[in-house]
């Protein structure tokens, strides 16, 4: 998956060439640059810059100096790459973009990690991630500290409001889910979102779930609903929880929050890919 969207990202910005650079940089001339830290945060996408340079042309050389997770600072020097000056050039913004949004979102994913730190809770991201790169929009969370959720529709079913409505009803959505798993054979953990407290019961009596996520639930309202689940299923707590109240949710005790802003609403991480001689 991640070489096939870096195929399609080199494709979409490359075309049918780099004309800036054929048509004035000499095709056998050589060249260096630093990629240069202009922010303060946690370095997300190293790996994967190192995978796009070799990708592209698996001459270049590429000397890491700060590792995935590492936290920096602006100046810092995170990586050099040596070789074709033309391949340097060809895939220089595309290293960048990435670098920037997912060092962004590790930054953020790591800040958020901080504020639980001494409760069990387990942060998640979710599926609001940007069409095409959700791997490594995901990969910058487990890179921040965070956990993910689900990837996508296909490893693990969520019964979120929707789906409880079309389907008729909490106890025939979660009835039908069961049928359909032994149907297709398919080991899918199940998950089921409750609005109220009168749709978390209707969740205990049917039972046949792995997890339940408490959707737009205060921290009073977990803190007096929990002791009513049985251990056997997980809690995930969702909806209206920010940075000044999360602390707050973990502490009910509840097993997992999730936050879409990790991945929706995270500020860049500035960094530039500087020639040097």
């Amino acid at each position: 998956m991640i070489d096939t969207i870096i195929d399609i990202a080199l494709k979409e910005d490359i075309g049918d060439g780099d004309h800036s650079s054929l048509s004035c940089v000499p095709s056998n001339a050589k060249g260096h640059a630093k990629l240069i830290i202009k922010d303060e945060g946690v370095i997300a996408g190293i790996e994967l810059a190192e995978r796009i340079f070799k990708r592209y042309d698996p001459t270049l050389k590429v000397v890491i100096f700060k590792q995935d997770g590492t936290k920096v600072k602006y100046g810092d020097i995170a990586l050099e790459v040596h070789g074709s000056s033309r391949s340097i050039l060809a895939t220089e913004r595309l290293v960048l973009n990435f670098m920037q949004r997912m060092s962004g979102i590790a930054t953020q994913t790591n800040k958020i990690v901080s504020l639980l730190e001494g409760c069990p809770t387990k942060l998640l991201d979710t599926r609001k991630t940007t069409p095409g790169i959700r791997y490594m929009e995901k990969w910058a969370v487990r890179i921040g500290g965070g956990h993910n959720h689900r990837f996508a529709l296909y490893d693990m079913i969520m019964l979120k409001d929707n789906h409880i409505d079309y389907a008729g009803g909490i106890s025939q959505a979660i009835k039908r889910t069961n049928e359909y798993l032994i149907s297709t054979g398919k080991k899918l953990k199940v998950e089921v979102e409750v609005r109220n407290e009168e749709e978390l019961k209707q969740v205990i009596e049917t039972g046949m779930v792995n997890r339940i996520m408490l959707d737009n639930f205060t921290p009073e309202r977990i803190k007096a609903v929990l002791p009513t689940i049985p251990k056997e299923y997980e809690t995930e707590a969702s909806g209206g929880i920010t940075l000044e109240t999360i602390r707050e949710f973990a502490e009910t005790g509840v097993d997992f929050i999730s936050v879409g802003a990790l991945t929706h609403s995270f500020k860049s991480l500035d960094m530039s890919l500087k020639a040097f001689f």
